[in-house]
């Protein structure tokens, strides 16, 4: 059997204790694993003094594959997100979450199986900024107001949108061939096209292009507000969703709360430099080291690996071990409960010991 030489990244907060436990039910399911273990965030600048060392990503650019847990992002402060800027120094375009409903879960209806696919490193997430009352700020408000003959107010803020013909069309091509190999129907491209015609609509028309390659797989455009609303309505109508940086990354919450929160949205990044799985949830400091938050985001990221790797059956017994312990509904966390203080909760490392049993009980 093949090994998998795989960079682990435990991230801060409960990263550490959610990712051991994924670790422990990847190697149950009899996948050998090499992890090389690289700091990020707060954990490296004290080391290294950068949230995003070179040697950690020397180790995914080597390993082609990360597994990764949650890193804090200070608010409002000139700390860079460690995970945008993972994304953009790796070229990982491509974000990948499914969006299932598992019986037990709190779902807001049982036929929620649709997967958003979000371009990763342009749009508004660019980071693009300029401070208001900076000498760059006010040099832009003048150029713009003269250029697009609209006035900005002086004491604005300024971010900028940038969306590419190249970016829209790898992201629309990724999710086309995304929908092929996992047997998909239909890709919807999602915009503000009627509003951002120069953006969204530069998107909108790459996307239409791209469908022409395609015509074995359905393909259909729908405005994001309207989209949101066809989700909660229509769900089962919806299969691939591809999405603008932005609009992907609320869809994603939305997604999660209809299959009962951020505690089973998976994700995956990835590009032409590798791969990078991790929950679709932050840090949550104030639980660290209190073993109680629900691990299986990371473990569900750890399926979507397996699968990347080619390991296809160590996938579905994995998933399958992990919608048996959400439909039993006796070893999951507060937040899989029907009431949040049940005091039949179990901690982030009995919910990996009950799916490593339910492993070990189907092989």
């Amino acid at each position: 059997m093949a090994r998998h030489a795989v960079t682990l990244v435990p991230g801060d907060g409960v990263g550490p204790e959610i990712c051991e436990a994924s670790v422990r039910v990847l190697e149950a399911t009899g996948v050998q694993f090499d992890w090389d273990v690289h700091q990020a965030g707060e954990a490296a600048i004290k080391e290294f003094g950068t949230p995003l060392p070179e040697p950690l990503l020397a180790s995914i650019r080597k390993n082609k594959v990360a597994l990764k847990g949650p890193i804090t992002t200070p608010i409002g402060s000139g700390f860079r997100s460690v995970n945008v800027a993972l994304r953009q120094e790796l070229d990982l375009y491509a974000l990948v979450r499914p969006v299932k409903a598992y019986k037990g879960a709190r779902n807001l209806r049982d036929d929620l199986d649709f997967v958003i696919v979000r371009e990763n490193t342009e749009d508004i997430y660019a980071g693009i900024e300029f401070e208001q009352g900076s000498a760059d700020a006010n040099h832009l408000i003048e150029e713009i107001s003269r250029l697009a003959k609209k006035k900005i107010r002086p004491d604005s803020g300024l971010s900028i949108k940038p969306v590419s013909i190249s970016g829209s069309e790898r992201i629309v091509e990724f999710a086309f061939d995304y929908a092929r190999k996992n047997k998909r129907r239909k890709v919807t491209a999602v915009h503000k096209a009627n509003i951002m015609k120069h953006t969204d609509g530069l998107f909108l028309a790459v996307a239409r292009k791209v469908a022409a390659r395609h015509p074995d797989i359905e393909f259909e455009d729908r405005i994001v507000d309207n989209m949101c609303m066809q989700l909660v309505l229509r769900p089962s109508e919806y299969d691939i969703l591809c999405c603008l940086n932005l609009y992907g990354d609320i869809i994603s919450d939305l997604g999660a709360g209809m299959i009962g929160g951020l505690g089973l949205a998976p994700g995956a990044n990835i590009g032409t430099n590798g791969a990078v799985f991790e929950a679709t949830h932050g840090s949550a400091p104030k639980y660290a080291g209190l073993n109680k938050v629900n691990p299986m985001a990371v473990m569900l990221s750890g399926v979507l690996m397996l699968r990347h790797l080619g390991e296809i059956a160590a996938a579905d017994a994995l998933e399958g071990a992990i919608a048996s312990v959400i439909e039993v509904g006796k070893s999951v966390t507060y937040d899989l409960k029907e009431k949040r203080d049940d005091p039949t909760s179990v901690g982030t490392s009995q919910v990996a010991d009950a799916v490593v049993y339910n492993l070990k009980a189907g092989a």
